[in-house]
């Protein structure tokens, strides 16, 4: 069975194979429902399917990020997938860990410089089963109402540490970033009396699912449960409003202790590669 290029048609059984992988594809279903399929938007997808009940997808934004659910196709049937997007834009790559370094080594991308290329544990949570930190004197706020230049240099800071980016493209994709999130009410801040102390959100949020991303608390408030918090009341909020399940993929061992001691549970890897400069693929 041969690619071919996915149809209005076909969304309904694509979401339902994503729906099966969900801890590996939120973010594929996301910008589905958000964006569309081969909408204009540059987060819109394009969207390659194996079979008409599809066994496997490779999905593609137009900026040019690579999201791949293949769980079970040999190397010949990845290298055909790969011919399909050759020449178009690469901003990255972003799966299951093992799949996306299948498809780096097959596509011949593993030398291509980028900001990011990590693989991180990924974690899942039924939210029924949340432990929820004594949040005395505490409370979680949407982003905007807080002052803009405190978070957007949060967020540029969490971009020049944890994403590696240089410092010129941190700010101008945090300013972006911000817009977005105030934009999606996606991100919340803690305040412990009355100073804020970190910052959370949903990088993806479906009906019943939600992922966890962009958690970063300055340097000089580390160490003292405040991400944990902040997370753990974002998912109470979430969990109010009809969510019944939580994934995210940590970047860090104190990341890994943050979400382990609230509930959350190993549930694989995850990888993330961000390239330097978006070029056609060759």
């Amino acid at each position: 069975m041969s690619w071919r290029l996915a149809q209005v048609e076909d969304l309904p059984r694509i979401d339902t194979f994503l729906s099966q992988h969900i801890q590996t594809s939120m973010f594929p279903l996301a910008n589905l429902r958000d964006y569309g399929l081969r909408g204009t938007d540059p987060r819109a997808v394009n969207i390659w399917m194996l079979d008409k009940d599809p066994r496997a997808i490779l999905a593609m934004t137009n900026e040019g990020m690579v999201l791949p659910q293949c769980p079970d196709c040999p190397d010949q049937e990845l290298v055909d997938a790969i011919d399909l997007i050759r020449g178009r834009k690469l901003f990255g790559v972003a799966g299951e860990a093992t799949q996306t370094r299948r498809i780096m080594r097959l596509a011949g991308w593993e030398n291509r410089q980028a900001t990011l290329n990590s693989d991180e544990p990924s974690f899942t949570l039924d939210l029924d089963r949340l432990i929820l930190p004594d949040a005395t004197d505490a409370e979680l706020v949407p982003l905007g109402d807080l002052d803009r230049e405190v978070t957007e240099k949060w967020r540029r800071d969490y971009l020049i540490e944890v994403m590696e980016f240089p410092a010129d493209r941190a700010r101008k994709h945090a300013a972006r970033d911000y817009e977005s999130y105030a934009k999606r009410d996606s991100h919340r801040v803690l305040i412990v009396r009355g100073r804020p102390v970190a910052m959370t959100g949903f990088n993806v949020r479906l009906p019943q699912v939600v992922q966890i991303g962009g958690v970063y608390t300055p340097p000089d408030l580390r160490g003292r449960g405040y991400a944990r918090l902040a997370v753990a009341l974002h998912l109470q909020e979430a969990r109010r409003g009809g969510a019944t399940r939580a994934v995210l993929f940590a970047a860090s061992e104190a990341a890994v202790r943050a979400y382990k001691a609230i509930g959350f549970q190993p549930a694989g890897h995850f990888s993330l590669i961000l390239f330097n400069n978006p070029e056609d693929m060759v």
